[in-house]
């Protein structure tokens, strides 16, 4: 009849209003609780929250898709309305799997019965309703419900997709703010390991009659763990180090101080440098942790004697370049520092003429790349030096920096550049 009709079409008209009226509430609900939160975890947990009592489900997760290849999917928040078992995590990694392959909804209300998901241990799990999280077609993760007493229906699915998208864009956008905080954190943290770095160079270069002497370090953006110093001992000694701590940024800079403290703290005994290394490397065994060593390489100048006598622990050999054009190699030592206590080391006295020059360097001159991933190598080293050897020392580290700078090209720094020359003069 046409009174039933059309009673029947306002019934549903009104079901209808109902349900829009319904869905507008939680997501303003939603959106006034998310409004003042900016921390994914918490946008999460109040999300599923939201859900959980909307649909009356016993359980429900959101799973974000993780850039990490070691755990790709990455649980922000279980939310249990219920006493119930929590269900086994591992149902994450399949229906995350799922999600990424078939990119749309899906409800299961007998789960031990569906194919789909026959290899899974189901425990608990009687029920699922999940739909994608997506920004510009893309699955960035899932908003799961689990054990609902009636059937999840078709109008769940269809507003908890709704839920879905306003909440995709929400997350983002947290998560995007979130990486902002830590890059600024971490740009901070640079910042105080650069003022770390630079405190622990020398101000100035010593001035020894006799010898032309100069130090430098161009740091990279990361901060790594170059070091040289000058160290004044008794009866117009001079000692002189360079060192590359391992790692960068904070832990690099922390560890570069420490080192810095225990050398000038062993230069004031009156011990042979084999002694001092052999002391200073017990001392860094003690203090690292677990991947952390220092590579070094120190001596004593006797100006007066001009004899240089040094160990090398594991650092790039040093050169000496005599007034004949010969090129020896500094070797003499022991193993890196850090990596086993009581370790031996030897020492070595060379004689330095007039007209030699003496270059100490880190493996950031040698190692340097450029777009071709070529490495700069010793031998652009000591033919930069060789063909610019008439120079003064500050001359010639200014020169092999900016071979090395021009060597690289458009390809960025990645790691500290430091020089140490000693010119001994006619």
């Amino acid at each position: 009849m046409p009174g039933e009709t059309f009673k029947n079409r306002l019934e549903a008209e009104n079901l209808q209003l109902r349900q829009a009226v319904e869905e507008l509430s939680i997501l303003n609900e939603i959106a006034f609780a998310i409004g003042s939160q900016t921390e994914v975890d918490k946008i999460s947990e109040l999300i599923v929250s939201k859900c959980t009592k909307k649909i009356k489900a016993e359980q429900g997760c959101i799973l974000l898709l993780s850039e990490d290849q070691n755990s790709p999917f990455k649980t922000y928040i279980r939310k249990i309305e219920r006493k119930s078992q929590v269900l086994p995590i591992h149902l994450s990694t399949h229906v995350m799997g799922w999600m990424i392959k078939n990119q749309k909804p899906l409800i299961i209300n007998d789960f031990k019965s569906d194919k789909r998901f026959q290899t899974l241990e189901p425990g608990e799990l009687r029920s699922l309703l999940m739909v994608p999280l997506k920004l510009k077609n893309k699955v960035t993760g899932v908003l799961c419900l689990f054990n609902k007493e009636e059937k999840f229906s078709a109008e769940d699915q269809r507003l908890l997709s709704i839920i879905a998208v306003q909440s995709a864009q929400v997350i983002e956008n947290a998560r995007l703010a979130e990486e902002e905080k830590k890059l600024q954190e971490i740009e901070k943290e640079l910042l105080v390991a650069k003022e770390i770095q630079a405190r622990l160079l020398p101000k100035e270069a010593p001035q020894i009659a006799g010898f032309d002497i100069q130090g430098y370090t161009l740091p990279t953006k990361q901060v790594g763990g170059d070091y040289f110093d000058f160290i004044g001992l008794d009866d117009k000694k001079l000692g002189i180090a360079i060192a590359d701590v391992s790692g960068k940024g904070m832990p690099a800079a922390l560890l570069m101080a420490n080192f810095q403290a225990t050398l000038r703290n062993q230069s004031l005994a009156k011990i042979s440098p084999a002694e001092m290394v052999y002391n200073c490397n017990n001392l860094v065994c003690k203090s690292v942790e677990a991947g952390q060593f220092v590579t070094f390489f120190g001596g004593v100048l006797n100006p007066s004697e001009k004899t240089f006598t040094y160990v090398n622990a594991g650092h790039n050999p040093p050169f000496i370049f005599t007034r004949k054009g010969e090129i020896t190699r500094l070797t003499e030592g022991g193993l890196i520092l850090g990596l086993m206590e009581n370790s031996p080391f030897e020492q070595k006295k060379v004689t330095l003429n007039p007209g030699d020059l003496l270059l100490l360097f880190t493996d950031g001159i040698t190692e340097a790349m450029n777009e071709t991933q070529a490495q700069f190598e010793e031998d652009r080293l000591t033919k930069v030096v060789q063909d610019h050897r008439q120079l003064s020392a500050s001359e010639i580290i200014k020169k092999i920096t900016q071979e090395v700078l021009a060597f690289q090209g458009l390809q960025p720094q990645f790691d500290d550049l430091t020089l140490v020359v000693i010119k001994v003069q006619e």
